[in-house]
């Protein structure tokens, strides 16, 4: 059997597998600018479906014109030395595209016009122009493209897995692109022997430039901050040493977006870092005699820690849905094992459907997605339905959350306190910086009671009546409607609040 009988049948295979890699370690390579919410997701999917689309046009076109494995093979070349142009130039494409004055939408659409269009094209190219060069006769038409066509699609589905289930958490997403711009430059010569041209050595030397000068600026990052860049199954996660403003005491922080950092620990003290974990001990305040407190969200695990070394005969459960941020918690951010202390790897949502009722004296609510963004499926009316199950009869919940009070940033504010007044009965606002005005993106903390009875809102506790100076009792008027699961516009009420910061 001739080497190169199957060869049109593995270039439209590989083509279809490493398009779709391309499209699923795009968020990962966007989220650390403009974060990597749905309105990414959708952009990238968009957009490279848009590509792809241009692509078999022209792939189908130019093959009636020329049908040459040549021209076949420069163009998956040239799909190769777009990556490249990726590899290179995507830190600072983003970074001119998350100082643009859009809103993310906009901007998630630019990126991925900019970054993930051209070679998308390319790769659309692929299948038609190869189902031409494999048509023997029109007698047999049919099962050639049907069968050219199922195995792109094949070989999209190995790529879709492949890029999810082992690329991503195993290799990272920046290495992954150096293996699809590579797999595309090969794949080129195996179809027509290399040709030496000025083009072709061009895109052989930025296919290398754009590695060197990626690992170069991974090994500056490493040296001056300790950056490490961790892809783990959920998200890309940044753990890095910086100064805190407040205190220009040394930090190492965990980021999963470009603007915030979602925990903190000081390299010199186990004091809290950021301030709103300090609200979390309004449980001993509002629930004197509690033993039992559900954490979902561990990030750094920074409060368990602290939560454990406050309350010595007190028990948390922590719900963090991805095993490899906790693996980070003990490589980076001292966290140890304590009987005190369960952790549990789950979707917050999943496990509070199947927790048993009655069984917390507290829940802490601390689960982000991007850019401030808390997952929709722990927003809603029947998610907060089962945190009051799950809590004892007299249970506090204790929220943290990003937003504004009033103006189109507060929309999700507004549409969070509106759903948690239908379940409990006592409802409270702490603004914890009173120097920003209601307008501005802040840190926010919902704290709700099933105890009917009014709370006493001052301590002698110093701490604790620091923290209830914060409160804010305001009534707030809305229009907008309550959560549901059918209908939480969490990321769109959200990127209000992006578009403004």
């Amino acid at each position: 059997m001739h080497p190169k009988k199957f060869i049109l049948e593995l270039t439209v295979f590989v083509c279809g597998a490493l398009v779709m890699i391309y499209e699923i370690i795009g968020s990962r390579l966007l989220s650390p600018y403009i974060g990597a919410s749905t309105y990414v997701w959708t952009s990238l999917i968009g957009v490279i479906l848009g590509a792809l689309s241009l692509g078999y046009w022209l792939g189908g076109r130019i093959a009636d014109q020329r049908p040459d494995i040549k021209a076949l093979a420069a163009v998956i070349f040239l799909a190769g030395g777009l990556v490249s142009v990726t590899i290179l130039l995507k830190d600072l494409i983003l970074s001119f595209v998350s100082q643009m004055s859009f809103g993310l939408e906009v901007k998630s659409i630019v990126a991925a016009l900019l970054l993930f269009a051209p070679a998308s094209v390319l790769l659309g190219f692929v299948t038609p122009y190869a189902v031409k060069l494999k048509m023997s006769s029109l007698a047999d038409s049919g099962k050639t493209v049907g069968r050219l066509y199922a195995l792109s699609t094949v070989g999209s589905i190995l790529g879709t897995f492949l890029a999810g289930f082992v690329l991503i958490p195993l290799v990272g997403s920046e290495k992954t692109l150096y293996i699809i711009g590579g797999s595309l430059i090969g794949l080129s010569m195996l179809l027509a022997p290399f040709a030496v041209s000025r083009v072709n050595i061009a895109i052989l030397v930025l296919f290398v430039m754009g590695i060197s000068v990626s690992e170069l600026k991974i090994y500056w990052l490493r040296q001056m901050s300790d950056l490490h860049d961790i892809d783990t199954e959920y998200s890309r996660v940044q753990v890095f040493k910086t100064v805190e403003p407040k205190t220009s005491k040394e930090i190492r922080a965990i980021a999963t977006d470009p603007f915030f950092i979602q925990s903190a620990m000081y390299l010199d003290s186990d004091e809290l870092v950021l301030e709103y974990g300090r609200y979390y001990h309004l449980l001993r305040h509002f629930k004197p005699d509690f033993q039992n407190t559900l954490l979902i969200g561990g990030a750094g695990y920074t409060f368990p820690r602290d939560y454990l070394s406050k309350y010595p005969t007190a028990k948390i459960d922590v719900v963090e849905i991805d095993p490899q941020m906790t693996e980070i918690a003990k490589k980076f951010f001292n966290l140890q094992e304590n009987p005190r202390l369960n952790i549990i790897h789950q979707d917050g949502r999943v496990f509070l459907n199947q927790s048993e009722a009655d069984k917390y004296d507290v829940v802490l609510m601390d689960a982000f997605g991007s850019l401030f963004s808390v997952p929709f499926q722990l927003t809603t009316l029947e998610a907060i339905g089962q945190i009051s199950r799950v809590l004892k009869d007299d249970g506090v919940i204790i929220f943290n959350l990003g937003g504004a009070i009033h103006g189109d940033s507060a929309k999700f504010l507004q549409a969070e306190l509106k759903t948690y007044g239908q379940i409990f009965p006592q409802v409270h606002l702490f603004k914890i910086n009173a120097d920003y005005t209601d307008e501005q993106l802040q840190n926010l903390i919902i704290i709700a009671r099933k105890n009917k009875n009014t709370a006493l809102l001052t301590s002698r506790d110093p701490e604790i009546s620091n923290l209830l100076k914060h409160l804010d009792d305001r009534k707030i008027n809305s229009e907008i409607e309550i959560l549901t699961d059918d209908l939480a516009p969490v990321e769109y009420y959200n990127s209000f609040a992006q578009s403004s910061y």
